[in-house]
């Protein structure tokens, strides 16, 4: 055969296919008809494809053409499928919304409630304002120096040690009480201070029922002229009976805190609670030898022991949450469960 008639065949050829393959296509009504026509004309063995084959007999200075042709034959298949599956899926839709009632009425999404931690930390929040607090923000991750050196907790206590606390590969660690944030801001600020410091803490605790491995924890500072035990006593009372209500029992136990002295364990008792003594959090007057190192840090004497004076209280918001709402298991306040939330 003369290559110039192998070229009008092949013209021809390509043509007729166009025309079978676009008619196929409208034809299909749905996606495995689709798919079908896809395959034979696409497919590795499909009609399109034996056809290329057949450039190798023609000849070198009609290739461009024919070829051109032939790409031109695979747009318009390829093309009028994709557009043939886009017109399947509108019908498709247009098909189960025709089944809608587009007058009944909707069905109304359950409104969300605030998280109970997040409820007890906008009340501690509000009332701590009252008193003249503000809020202090700091890192999660901590240098050994802001969460122990500087608050008088020597190398060899327990809580430095890698069983108790998380450290990272660089020698940072996971802050294991929001203290850290007392320590940034005396470092940055000059006396007096007013702060609360909420925020995430973490403890390489076993978790079960009264414990995890990160808790919510607030932290307080009060550093000025003149500071006394009975403006530490006066500041938590309010709070407590705030929370808990004015009949309130507390009693302040002396203890011991590497950055307090004196130190003391807050209890509660109150007849919505049983009737019995409750601890629920840490307290005292900052130790003199954290202002020494507070003053070392920043280069001069505004936080001198015997300058200022001042008290600092912590404790635990999802165990005073426990308390608050009897809450039988300190776990259910992260596992996210709705029946649970839903209570709030």
């Amino acid at each position: 055969m003369r290559p110039i008639k192998l070229t009008f065949l092949m013209t021809t050829q390509i043509e007729t296919l166009r025309d079978e393959a676009v008619a196929a296509i409208a034809a299909a009504g749905d996606r495995a008809s689709l798919d079908a026509v896809r395959v034979r004309y696409l497919g590795k063995s499909g009609a399109i494809t034996a056809l290329s084959e057949g450039m190798r007999n023609v000849a070198k200075e009609e290739r461009p053409q024919i070829g051109k042709l032939l790409n031109e034959l695979r747009d318009v298949v390829t093309s009028g499928i994709e557009s043939r599956e886009i017109g399947l899926l509108e019908e498709a839709d247009a098909e189960a919304l025709r089944s809608l009632d587009l007058t009944l009425p909707g069905t109304g999404g359950g409104s969300g409630t605030l998280h109970p931690l997040t409820q007890l930390l906008d009340r501690a929040v509000r009332s701590f304002r009252r008193m003249g607090f503000a809020i202090a923000d700091g890192p999660d991750i901590e240098t050994e120096w802001h969460c122990f050196d500087a608050l008088n907790t020597p190398p060899d206590h327990p809580a430095r040690n890698e069983q108790d606390t998380f450290y990272l590969p660089d020698g940072r660690l996971l802050r294991s009480h929001t203290s850290t944030v007392q320590i940034r801001v005396m470092e940055t600020t000059p006396p007096p201070v007013r702060i609360i410091a909420p925020g995430a803490a973490y403890r390489r605790d076993e978790v079960d029922a009264t414990h995890l491995a990160q808790f919510t924890q607030m932290e307080g500072l009060y550093v000025a002229e003149n500071v006394s035990l009975a403006d530490l006593k006066g500041t938590l009372e309010f709070f407590f009976r705030e929370l808990f209500g004015p009949g309130t029992d507390i009693q302040f136990r002396p203890h011991f805190f590497p950055f307090t002295e004196p130190s003391y364990e807050i209890d509660i008792r109150t007849e919505a609670l049983g009737g019995q003594w409750m601890e629920l959090a840490g307290c005292g007057m900052v130790d003199p030898a954290v202002f020494e190192a507070v003053c070392e840090r920043r280069g001069d004497r505004l936080y001198d022991p015997e300058s200022v004076s001042g008290f600092a209280f912590g404790f635990g918001l999802d165990r005073l949450a426990m308390n608050l709402a009897r809450i039988p298991d300190i776990r259910m306040l992260v596992e996210n469960d709705l029946r649970f939330l839903k209570q709030f």
